[in-house]
This record gives structure tokens, C-alpha cells and sequence, in this order.
């Protein structure tokens, strides 16, 4: 018994092919930093002109920076959550050429998902 091949595996059009516009360069900030209310969470400016955003009980952090974190290789954006004795935290980060409209994304998932206690 014969059994015919299934083919190439790979079909696509030319339409498929063709190349797509990506959104790049840093954006707007203020989509990111305008999610912050200022009952929930300090805001810093410092000498440096970079942003650090906490929550009031210290276990949220943002930090935004225009010209590169000092001593990080061009990271532009950090994002901290603490854990707690249970379960551990995390860090998020983007470079500084990550468009604002998806570190503002990431920002808005991690918000969503707080809640008071």
C-alpha cells in the first residue's frame, strides 16, 4: 500500500507575504504614567528627570527612564511587584525605544489584577 505525501507542509499567499507597519519608537509616556491615581500611589520626579511611581503600601513599583537605567544596558522602563511570604514577586522591563502604548498594556493588566484587602 502507497501512501501519497501530504504535501509541502508551508502554503501562503503573496498577500500573506507582504510587509507590515509596526508601531516603534518610545511614544507617549504619559499613557503609562496617567494610569496612577495620586490616592493610590506616590509619584517622584527625581534630579535625573526619571519617573518612580509606587503604590502606597510599597509593594508596587514603576520606574521611567527617559535615558537608560544607570548601570542596566538601555533598559528604559521597570515594573516590580513584591511577593509575599507565600509567593514570590516579579520584575517586568523594556528598553527605552518600547512603545509606551504596550508598556502602558502591561501596566493596565498588572493594575487590573490588585485589588484592596
Amino acid at each position: 500500500m502507497t501512501v501519497a505525501p501530504a504535501g509541502s507542509g508551508f502554503s501562503t499567499t503573496i498577500e500573506a507575504l507582504r510587509l507590515r507597519e509596526w508601531q516603534l519608537g518610545p511614544g507617549r509616556p504619559m499613557l503609562v504614567t496617567d494610569q496612577f491615581a495620586a490616592d493610590d500611589f506616590h509619584l517622584i520626579v527625581d534630579d535625573r528627570a526619571d519617573v518612580h511611581v509606587s503604590s502606597k503600601d510599597g509593594r508596587f513599583y514603576l520606574g521611567w527612564f527617559p535615558n537608560g537605567r544607570p548601570g542596566t544596558d538601555g533598559e528604559g522602563w521597570s515594573i516590580a511587584v513584591t511577593g509575599t511570604a507565600k509567593v514570590p514577586g516579579y520584575r517586568m522591563s523594556f528598553d527605552t525605544e518600547t512603545p509606551a502604548d504596550i508598556v502602558a498594556a502591561a501596566v493596565a493588566r498588572v493594575l487590573e489584577t490588585s485589588r484592596r484587602v
